[in-house]
């Protein structure tokens, strides 16, 4: 057989058509992590993969580089750009060691002509991928891991055995392979693929072949590593591979029965180039089961946006979560909805939860502390002060699950992602409405709340994981001040001679409406798999004492949503 009667997608063409067309084709191999074409280049072929699989790359206008998904066995490359006629607009490498076989734009249309059904494989390949790339990267399927050890004394095997048993009872497959397979080819790791729904590659970090072969092979690597022990810098070698130059990395610590420490996750996290951290007590239990569920694209993210009292709906949209048996694997916020996050994230059940938001921002007010307005209606000391008593020195990295912030940085107008640092900065950060809390500097960058650029962070939520969301978002369009509020307003001195401060001026108000009047109430609710929207027409941004029947409205309306949930988002729930 030929290498063109290989490719599916040209099936049905007569064998006359395609020997022609071979003599005129390309094959060529590519080792892991080298170049087919980069961006901006030109082009005048297509491509097909025969085996092993490529992985497309974009490049932002800051220079950072996402990844856009994977080419497997059989699939087209550069039709985009070949039927245009223009450059390429993405990068292309090989994820790992890969057999390519490369038509040019006049033998392919040969081929067109002689079998016009080819064009329309070709255009419905095209919309699909198209379709995917507006849904935020649903091409990106790794079925490949490499489980890395940094230690000897972890073990793989036992720790690949119970991710693959979590697997097994999710109804999906997946074959464990080590140093066993370090002389096969790309058709060997191909076959691996097209029976089991996932592979798991084992290897010890180590000057060896298989480590490095298993590097090249792997769509994603998980580091595995113990507290116990300092990393060394950096932590995998200089090697060719797309996963590590594109952190596609995951740090996974194993937390000891002792509970000795000397290292920090933030600083395996950097050692690694990591951009996930997740932590796993035992072998068996929840932390195995969700890293099964990554692992498989099933995990569950859970979205909270920013509102101010309106957002401890939140707490009553955990409730209930939890009390249906569902998940929570990721979490993250803006603003209001991100302190909610960070509780989650901290681990604590919905009694903790309840009592540290309600003695941290409801049995007083925690914008009470007013000062004569330079950069801000309030000192924000008493916020500080809550946020330290609550979330301490603990760095995002050492929570429980996954998180992140989002907060607005002024300095270049464009949105801050927290998932590094001490969690009390990013949440001071995401929370410092423009006019109401000062700004927060850190690192020369001027941070105020998420909500002004992105308050329902779902589209980061996306990027993050590859599973379902759960979304909560009280807010709501922007409402019109009444003038009346204003047009007899006592001057400052004299409402503080009427209130002695102990309620909020109307300026709050005004400041507050003003700071997020440009938030598209709709804008990333479109992604969500569940979508809660609590009502709370009534309830102000700054109505901190509606406490309680904001949460039971959170919970009921959550109840509601999953009702309504069908389909593979129903089986989320017991």
């Amino acid at each position: 057989m030929s290498n063109l009667q290989r490719i599916p997608f040209l099936k049905n063409i007569p064998a006359r058509a395609l020997r022609a067309a071979e003599k005129e084709s390309t094959w060529f191999s590519i080792p892991g992590g080298g170049t087919l074409f980069d961006e901006g280049s030109s082009s005048d072929a297509i491509y097909f993969v025969l085996s092993g699989t490529l992985g497309a790359f974009s490049r932002a206008p800051d220079g950072s580089v996402s990844f856009i998904g994977h080419i497997r066995p059989g699939e087209p490359v550069g039709e985009m750009a070949m039927l245009a006629g223009e450059p390429h607009t993405n990068s292309v490498l090989a994820v790992r060691d890969s057999e390519v076989i490369k038509l040019p734009r006049t033998t392919f249309m040969k081929l067109v002509r002689t079998s016009p059904e080819v064009m329309e494989r070709l255009s419905r390949t095209l919309l699909v991928r198209l379709r995917q790339t507006r849904r935020q990267n649903q091409r990106s399927e790794p079925k490949v891991f490499a489980l890395t050890a940094a230690s000897p004394t972890i073990d793989l095997r036992l720790r690949a055995r119970a991710i693959s048993d979590a697997l097994a009872r999710m109804g999906l497959s997946a074959a464990i392979v080590g140093e066993e397979a370090d002389s096969q080819g790309a058709s060997y790791f191909d076959a691996l693929e097209e029976a089991n729904d996932v592979v798991i590659l084992t290897s010890t970090i180590g000057d060896n072949r298989w480590f490095k072969l298993s590097l090249r092979q792997a769509d994603r690597i998980w580091v595995l590593a113990r507290p116990d022990a300092r990393p060394s810098i950096p932590l995998l070698p200089d090697e060719t591979s797309p996963a590590k130059n594109f952190r596609l990395i995951d740090v996974v610590l194993i937390e000891n029965s002792n509970g000795r420490k000397i290292s920090t996750p933030a600083e395996w996290t950097a050692a690694a180039g990591a951009a996930r951290c997740f932590h796993w007590q035992g072998v068996q239990g929840d932390d195995c089961e969700r890293l099964a569920r990554v692992m498989a694209g099933r995990s569950v993210g859970v979205v909270l946006s920013g509102g101010g009292a309106r957002a401890y709906a939140h707490i009553g949209v955990i409730r209930a979560l939890r009390e249906k048996g569902c998940p929570i694997d990721f979490v993250g916020g803006s603003s209001m909805g991100a302190v909610i996050a960070a509780c989650v994230a901290k681990g604590w059940d919905d009694d903790e939860i309840d009592w540290r938001i309600r003695k941290a921002f409801v049995e007083s007010n925690p914008l009470g502390d007013y000062t004569i307005p330079v950069i801000s209606l309030v000192k924000g000391k008493r916020v500080d002060r809550r946020l330290q008593e609550h979330f301490g020195e603990d760095a995002i990295t050492d929570l429980d699950i996954p998180f992140f912030a989002v907060s607005t940085n002024l300095t270049d107008s464009a949105v801050r992602i927290h998932t590094r640092g001490k969690l009390r900065h990013a949440l001071r950060s995401t929370i410092s409405l423009p006019g109401i809390l000062p700004p927060f500097v850190d690192d020369g960058e001027v941070l105020v709340d998420g909500a002004v650029l992105n308050n329902f962070p779902v589209d980061i939520m996306r990027q993050t994981h590859r599973g379902f969301i759960v979304g909560c978002d009280v807010a709501r369009a922007p409402q019109g001040l009444n003038a009346n509020d204003f047009v007899n307003a006592p001057n400052f001195m004299g409402w503080v001679l009427q209130n002695g401060f102990s309620e909020a001026p109307p300026i709050a108000s005004l400041l507050m409406k003003t700071a997020t009047i440009s938030v598209n109430p709709n804008a990333g609710r479109e992604l969500a798999n569940i979508l809660v929207l609590p009502e709370l027409p009534e309830l102000d941004l700054r109505d901190w004492e509606s406490y309680d029947e904001t949460i039971q409205v959170g919970y009921e309306s959550t109840l509601d949503a999953i009702a309504r949930a069908g389909g593979p988002v129903a089986r989320l729930f017991r």
